[in-house]
């Protein structure tokens, strides 16, 4: 089995996304052939369509934008349910990952890729909606199901169970195993930080267009 991994972050590294499809790869890569490509931006080549073209199953990780998927990865698919690949039996998975704390923020983004799937002709294998995604990238992983990624690992695990016998699952929805509250206060404290390290002022962050 062929899987392809991709990743639709506008970040080329250090992305929530690379980090969860680095995750996945763990688990998939002892049974099944993984290969990886970047949609970082709107246009995708002739060649990455031939490539995608001799797989099994697509995975598309990407961050959620206003309840949604990022432009320049709706131009991606566009570009291939264009190329009119003819294979019924290609399967379709997603991880969308939002800076909300709670996943199932992301449950429109995966309807919206259920739809096209099954628009171009597609088989729908189902998705995982994680939360807590703006600190992904920099939480250790920790051996043993521990750790404030367990949850997240555990899900991935059964996405890729899924992917290997080429099943379908419902659309899941995880978390960080961190509390809500700590949470926001970490996102607060990396905002302060971000636009100090961008030469803004922290009062800067209650500003507001005003029409």
């Amino acid at each position: 089995m062929r899987i392809a991994l991709l990743n639709g972050s506008p970040k080329v590294k250090n992305s929530a996304s690379g980090t969860l499809l680095e995750d996945l790869k763990g688990y998939l890569e002892q049974k099944a052939e993984v290969v990886n490509f970047g949609f970082h931006s709107a246009a995708i080549t002739e060649e990455t369509i031939g490539e995608l073209a001799k797989t099994d199953a697509w995975v598309f990780a990407f961050p959620l934008y206003v309840d949604g998927i990022p432009g320049h990865l709706l131009s991606c698919l566009v570009q291939l349910e264009q190329a009119q690949i003819q294979n019924p039996e290609m399967r379709i998975y997603g991880i969308v990952n939002c800076g909300f704390y709670e996943g199932i923020q992301a449950e429109f983004a995966l309807k919206i890729l259920q739809n096209w799937s099954i628009k171009a002709g597609f088989f729908w294998g189902g998705g995982l909606g994680v939360g807590g995604g703006g600190g992904l990238s920099m939480m250790p992983k920790v051996e043993g199901g521990k750790g404030p990624k367990a949850p997240i690992e555990k899900a991935l695990e059964i996405l890729s169970d899924n992917i290997l016998k080429k099943e379908a699952q419902d659309d899941q929805y995880v978390s960080v195993a961190f509390p809500r509250f700590l949470y926001r206060l970490g996102a607060q404290i990396g905002w302060r930080q971000m636009i100090k390290a961008n030469g803004g002022k922290t009062k800067d962050l209650e500003k507001r267009l005003v029409k």
